[in-house]
């Protein structure tokens, strides 16, 4: 048997950690955990690829970072969705599901 793979499609990090914003603020690490709740724990986000892809988002004005005060009494960077971001998310779903719907069409194909 081959090992498993868990990496993310490329380009599907941003999208992932919008949703994740989505209803709440978060700490970075919490992202990541949001992910691999949502996803049942199929998809594990590195930290070596979140923080980047935090600084990435929050420079293209779809997050907002502020500091705050983690579960553990620690200090941490909570990042929030801004309306941009929202919007951003918005186009990413409907990409989203343009590209999967094809992607299935192939797939299906004898």
């Amino acid at each position: 048997m081959g090992k498993e793979k868990n990496d993310l499609v490329y380009g599907t990090l941003d999208m992932l950690i919008l949703k994740a914003l989505e209803l709440e603020p978060r700490h970075g690490l919490a992202v990541a955990d949001r992910i691999q709740q949502m996803s049942k724990s199929v998809l594990r986000v590195e930290q070596g690829s979140l923080y980047p892809a935090l600084y990435r988002l929050e420079a293209e004005g779809w997050i907002k970072a502020e500091w705050g005060v983690s579960e553990t009494n620690r200090k941490a960077r909570y990042y929030r969705l801004t309306p941009a971001g929202r919007k951003q998310l918005a186009n990413e779903r409907e990409h989203w599901s343009r590209i999967t719907a094809a992607i299935d069409l192939v797939m299906s194909q004898a």
